[in-house]
């Protein structure tokens, strides 16, 4: 996967001046209801440290990014911002071309890797995630998401909602995003009268996802033509009333920047002479050049040394929680990394590939399964970055459990892999998203058979009255 945002090839080290300030902010916190969908996020007072991206005082970093089905102008859109919000600050125009540069992309005309593009606003720095929306990969759909505070949903006005429309707001929930703009995009090719139809369709939707259908802001336009120049109210006129709205109703994030630093690797890379590359976005904490750091995952545990960090282009002496960035790992080969390990500090995290969770089964009309779920019930597992094949066994004389219910379930993982009490999961059948759910407890690691693993280990099943 390459990211137009980030160049590894020379990774030379440019000398920047970083400015940082101390500030009372406020740092999330995940709140884990039993039973629930979602993670919610509550509030708690400490003293962070904020780090300005430009000469403008005070401005802040937002992650968010563009979801949706296929061909409904994801890309289209993040080149037309790139574009409009190059001639009113420090923001580089990507074109289109630049966003998606993979062969495979090109054949195709679709998004399938996705890409971080870097822009500023009047209020705020952005780093933008675009990513794809064909069904197949959904999988980077989730990786994508997984780094968001915000996300903006793309509709074609021609279509409307569409499968995958719906599928990225769910998992989008799942993962925890609260803040849901709409971009209703070719706004040219159709009447006002199916504009507000469609509108009213996407605020019912989100709705019935949980979010605020009602307030959301609602932007109407044609990315195509704001990226063509197009001042018209449906050219760039709607990117800056977009970028506005995400201002407003997106509130900065905060950071947990106290406790060690943890980053799940998105993308991981090779530059000649230089060494191996990881990619991603920091979880929490501060990274430090020249310090000691683990890759856990995949049942691997590699000890190694953060040489050099890249934010968009800028070597820098560190980098702070919610930044994408690229670290230079000292005596690292690119064969021993795979994106969903973890680059944490030493000694900071354990992982285990036994955990219990709470899980929901979707119901066949939200596009779960028929038929109910059994023991030792295998499929793939996503969190984060990352996917394993997982089983779920169910509590102690249960045999069974419904689409549309939830349980109380242990995981057995294929490999050892970093989840933590309240981190969210999916679990996903054939291309289609069956269950859903929370980790409430790490268990002690199970040592697997070589052969057919997950099938013939043993597993001791949660008693019926354990409480979690």
């Amino acid at each position: 996967m390459l990211y137009s945002c980030v160049c590894f090839r020379s990774f030379k080290h440019i000398k920047v001046e970083v400015t940082n300030i101390l500030c009372k902010r406020n740092l999330f916190s995940i709140a884990v209801p039993v039973l629930s969908l979602c993670k919610t996020r509550e509030c708690s007072n400490l003293t962070t440290l904020n780090r300005n991206y430009s000469s403008v005082q005070g401005e802040n970093h937002c992650n968010i990014g563009t979801i949706g089905h296929v061909d409904h102008g994801k890309t289209t859109l993040t080149a037309a911002i790139t574009k409009v919000m190059s001639k009113y600050g420090n923001t580089k125009y990507i074109p289109f071309e630049q966003i998606d540069k993979a062969p495979e992309e090109k054949a195709r005309g679709i998004t399938i890797n996705a890409a971080h593009i870097e822009y500023w606003s009047s209020k705020r720095h952005y780093a933008h995630t675009d990513c794809p929306g064909h069904a197949d990969y959904v999988k980077n759909m989730i990786s994508g998401a997984s780094q968001m505070d915000g996300a903006i949903v793309v509709v074609a006005a021609d279509d409307g909602q569409m499968p995958q429309t719906r599928e990225h707001l769910f998992l989008a929930k799942q993962i925890g995003l609260s803040k849901i703009l709409v971009y209703i995009n070719k706004a040219d090719l159709v009447d006002n009268e199916v504009i507000e139809l469609v509108e009213l369709e996407m605020r019912e939707m989100l709705k019935d996802f949980g979010f605020d259908g009602d307030n959301c802001p609602v932007i109407v336009g044609s990315a195509l033509l704001a990226l063509q120049g197009d001042t018209s109210k449906i050219g760039e006129k709607s990117i800056i009333d977009l970028i506005d709205a995400v201002d407003n109703y997106i509130p900065t994030p905060t950071r947990d920047l106290t406790s060690p630093f943890l980053m799940p690797i998105d993308n991981v890379l090779s530059v000649p002479g230089r060494g191996s590359v990881v990619v991603g976005t920091i979880g929490k904490g501060v990274m430090k050049k020249q310090i000691e750091a683990d890759l856990l995952g995949f049942s691997r545990h590699i000890k190694t040394v953060v040489s050099d960090i890249q934010v968009f282009q800028k070597s820098v002496q560190q980098a702070i929680a919610g930044e994408n960035i690229g670290c230079l790992l000292r005596g690292v080969k690119v064969s021993d990394v795979n994106r969903g390990m973890i680059l944490c500090a030493k000694g900071s995290v354990t992982f285990s590939n036994h955990y219990v969770a709470q899980v929901y089964f979707l119901s066949r009309s939200e596009g779960g399964r028929r038929h109910p779920v059994t023991n030792k019930y295998i499929q793939q597992l996503f969190s984060q970055t990352w996917n394993v094949s997982c089983r779920i066994d169910l509590v102690e004389g249960s045999s069974m459990v419904m689409p549309g219910e939830h349980s109380s379930v242990t995981l057995t993982l294929l490999y050892k892999m970093v989840m933590s009490p309240g981190q969210s999961f999916t679990i996903r059948e054939n291309n289609v998203t069956v269950a859903t759910g929370i980790i409430s407890k790490v268990l002690q690691p199970l040592t697997l058979p070589e052969k057919k693993g997950l099938v013939r280990v043993e597993v001791c099943r949660l008693k019926a009255d354990v409480q979690m």
